[in-house]
C-alpha cells in the first residue's frame, strides 16, 4: 500500500485550472481499484492518496501521469508501507510482513 503525498508546487489560481482534469484522473485510479482514499491537505498546499498496488514502479508511473504531475504545479512523495493493521471493513487491505 502506498500514501502519495502531493504539495503544491505553483499558485492555487494554476492549481485550480488543472483540477477537473486531475479529479478525472482519480475517477480512472478510483475505477481500476487503485485509490482508497483521497483528499486536501489543510491547509491547502497539497493532498493526500492512498493506493494499493504491490509494484512500486507501477504507481510512481501513475503517479507522473497526473496532470498536476505533468504540468509540473505538483510534486509527489510516495511512501509504501504494509498495513498490518486496518479498521473494520478494510480487514481486504492487510498484508502479511515477510520474514
Amino acid at each position: 500500500m502506498f500514501i502519495l503525498e502531493l504539495t503544491y508546487t505553483a499558485p492555487l489560481d494554476r492549481i485550480d485550472a488543472l483540477l477537473e482534469e486531475h479529479v478525472a484522473w482519480l475517477d480512472a485510479g478510483y475505477a481500476e481499484g487503485v485509490f482508497v482514499a483521497s483528499g486536501r491537505k489543510n491547509p491547502r498546499d497539497g493532498g493526500v492518496i492512498i493506493a494499493v498496488g504491490r509494484d512500486r514502479h507501477a504507481v510512481e508511473a501513475r503517479v507522473a501521469s497526473d496532470p498536476f504531475a505533468v504540468q509540473g504545479v505538483a510534486e509527489y512523495r510516495v511512501v509504501e508501507f504494509v498495513p498490518t493493521k486496518t479498521a473494520a471493513g478494510l480487514e481486504g487491505y492487510r498484508e502479511t510482513l515477510a520474514v
